[in-house]
């Protein structure tokens, strides 16, 4: 069966539109497992000519994607290169923001971290008011965000707005999101579905050449330095991982409730943080 070897999402297909649910329970957190798995999916879709749209979903109340698994930076090197590279989340959103077809978020839970980042890669963006949650808590563990925002961000809500999200790490609403510019549109949540559903359809019943191409020049226009920007990125980014000052953070934040159900939905956690040094 098409898609059958997943663990962490589920798939509908319907008139050349993928519906990809993810369904990494208990709060779908952007770990290895689910991962390996996006950066797998996201290869298939590229090459799958049957889908000309996919809608990116959760199939977890209340979140989309919770943010990176902080396990991660305890098991970091502790050196960091001189020569760059791209992490595997910048190379996640890029796949599904190059793929010659449309890719759209639909947030109706928490979204970030790197849940935000794979939201910000997606060609659209629409969430549930009052469900719907964006912000970026790295800071203020110690970490600076290594998944794409502090290139996309800048790009869609200015400087300003972006390093107010990035550095402040508190949460938007859909409806500042998409006062921002964060995101598309902040819809009822039982408008939402019907919405992005009818939109991925419409785009979906237009020919697939038009589709990719007018993607590629909007693109050439808006992104022509982003790879060197992501690149940057990654390497400040190791170095924030490698700091002993985040690592004990880190250690503290998961001891606080990170990565818990409870900690995870309003980030009380991070209150419980000793001060930053």
């Amino acid at each position: 069966m098409r898609y059958s070897d997943y663990q962490c999402f589920r798939f509908e297909f319907d008139s050349g539109v993928a519906f990809v649910s993810i369904n990494h329970p208990p709060i779908n957190l952007l770990d290895e497992a689910l991962s390996q798995e996006f950066d797998q999916l996201g290869r298939q879709l590229e090459a799958d000519d049957s889908v000309r749209v996919v809608v990116l979903q959760s199939a977890v109340p209340d979140f989309f994607i919770a943010h990176s698994g902080l396990g991660r930076v305890g098991a970091a090197s502790k050196t960091v290169s001189a020569t760059r590279s791209f992490r595997l989340t910048q190379m996640i959103g890029e796949r599904f923001r190059n793929m010659p077809k449309v890719t759209m978020a639909k947030v109706e839970g928490r979204a970030r971290g790197g849940g935000s980042e794979i939201a910000l890669a997606m060609d659209m963006c629409f969430a549930a008011v009052g469900k719907a949650i964006f912000g970026h808590p790295e800071v203020a563990i110690g970490l600076v965000p290594g998944g794409g925002s502090t290139q996309r961000l800048p790009r869609l809500i200015g400087r300003g707005r972006a390093l107010e999200v990035l550095l402040g790490c508190n949460d938007f609403s859909a409806e500042l999101a998409e006062c921002y510019g964060y995101i598309n549109r902040a819809l009822p949540a039982d408008e939402l579905t019907p919405f992005v559903n009818g939109l991925a359809h419409r785009i979906a019943s237009f020919p697939a050449h038009a589709i990719a191409h007018a993607k590629a020049a909007v693109d050439t226009g808006a992104f022509s330095s982003l790879a060197e920007g992501l690149l940057v990125e990654a390497h400040e980014s190791d170095l924030s991982v490698a700091s002993e000052v985040t690592q004990a953070r880190v250690r503290e934040a998961l001891k606080v409730g990170a990565e818990t159900y409870e900690g995870e939905l309003e980030l009380d956690f991070l209150s419980r943080l000793s001060p930053g040094r």
